[in-house]
This record gives structure tokens, sequence and C-alpha cells, in this order.
């Protein structure tokens, strides 16, 4: 009886061990840098374009953003000096604010007095040199967006040749081997798609920026050329 006893025990033991050896480990854990460092060396190039994108965003943000502060005041003590017939202190005012409207203005207020196509005219061509300095460097975020993804792709597909290669030459081939080669040559295309969005973000916004300045500068334009046409006091 106590042998029959043992022996089931013994039986229970080993069904637990074979059961608890079946059972699949947990993942090893990876660091997101050790991951990225995986990709090999096309993410040098795709670190190169991150750094680019996120360089030319805050210096281009901060210029267009310094571009858009008019002041609130500024175009009725523009109106107003120019109504009473008080030229100078507009030129002044306009010729001391740092921003695209004021130069504008200040380009209009230089060509009183001949004919409103020609103050227009010269108005139009300051704004389109202003409309050049917010865009300035705006394409090189529009090229990020495009190549980026292509060198995550470029990277993909390198590595799987590689990877294929390999079993081809070896002859040795596994699901796990294949599916670990696999994940991570994705992370060159992963890499770039992400860093292709954050770029395209980044351009429309500062797109949307720059246009909101522009409908600024037309208001501006339009207040200017009706307040010319309005009687002196």
């Amino acid at each position: 009886m106590f042998y029959l006893l043992q022996t089931g025990m013994n039986n229970v033991v080993d069904t637990l061990h074979k059961a608890a050896s079946s059972i699949p480990l947990p993942p090893e854990k990876i660091s997101m840098w050790d991951l990225l460092q995986k990709g090999g060396w096309i993410m040098y190039p795709l670190y190169i374009l991150l750094v680019a994108a996120i360089f030319v965003f805050f210096e281009r943000w901060i210029a267009i953003r310094k571009a858009s502060r008019i002041e609130e005041n500024f175009m009725s003590i523009i109106r107003d000096n120019i109504i009473s017939g008080n030229v100078i202190a507009a030129r002044n005012l306009a010729k001391n604010t740092n921003n695209p409207v004021a130069r504008m203005i200040d380009k209009g207020i230089q060509r009183i007095g001949k004919p409103i196509d020609a103050i227009e005219k010269s108005m139009e061509n300051v704004g389109k040199l202003e409309m050049y300095k917010m865009e300035r460097n705006l394409s090189i975020l529009s090229l990020i967006a495009g190549i980026a993804p292509m060198f995550g792709f470029l990277g993909t597909i390198v590595g799987m040749v590689q990877l294929f290669y390999g079993i081809a030459s070896t002859g040795e081939y596994t699901l796990s081997n294949i599916a670990g080669g696999i994940y991570v040559k994705m992370i060159t295309s992963a890499s770039g798609l992400i860093i292709g969005l954050i770029a395209y973000i980044g351009y429309n916004f500062l797109s949307t920026q720059i246009d909101k300045t522009a409908n600024k500068m037309e208001s501006a334009s339009a207040d200017f050329i009706d307040m010319l046409q309005e009687p002196t006091r």
C-alpha cells in the first residue's frame, strides 16, 4: 500500500515537472535603445534625419511665431496718423516695428502720393519677400517626410536579403530564427515611417501658421489701401 502511494506521488511530481517545463518562459525584455541598435547601420542616417527635422521645426516655429506677433492697435495708430496727415509718425512706427506686416505697411507709406496700383504692387512685392523668409528651409521637412520612409524600407530590404542569403548558405532555418531576423529588419521601416510622420506633421503645422500670418498681411494691406482713399482731416 505504501509502495503504491509512493509510486503515485512520484507520478504526480513527474507530471508537474513536465507541465512546468512545457510552459513557455516570458520573453526577455529589451530596452528601446537596444532594439533600435539592432536595426544596423541604416539607423544612423535615420537618426540624422530625425535631428534635422526637429531642429528645422523648432527654428522655423520660433521664426514664424515671432513674425506673426502683431499689436492689436498697430493698424489703428497707423490709420489715425495717415488720416490726420502725420505721415512721418506713421512711417516711424512702421519702421520701428519688427514684423512682416509693419515692413509691408512701411513700403506702402514710402509710396504715398503715387497711384494706388503702384502702392499695391510695392506692398505685394514686400509681402512675397516676407513669405519667402517664413518658408525658408521649410522644404527640408517635406524632403525628410519623403525620404525617411525610403531609408527605412531600404534597410529592411537589405536586411532581408542578408537573412535569406545566410539561410541559403548554411541551410539552417527554423521558425524562430526567421521570425527573429524579420522583426529585427522591420525596425528600420518602423523608424523611417515614424520619422517621416513627424516631419510631415511638422511641415503641415508650420504651413498652417504661415497661412495665418499671410492672411494677417493681406488684411493689413487691404486696410492700408482703404485708409489711403479716405479723406484727410
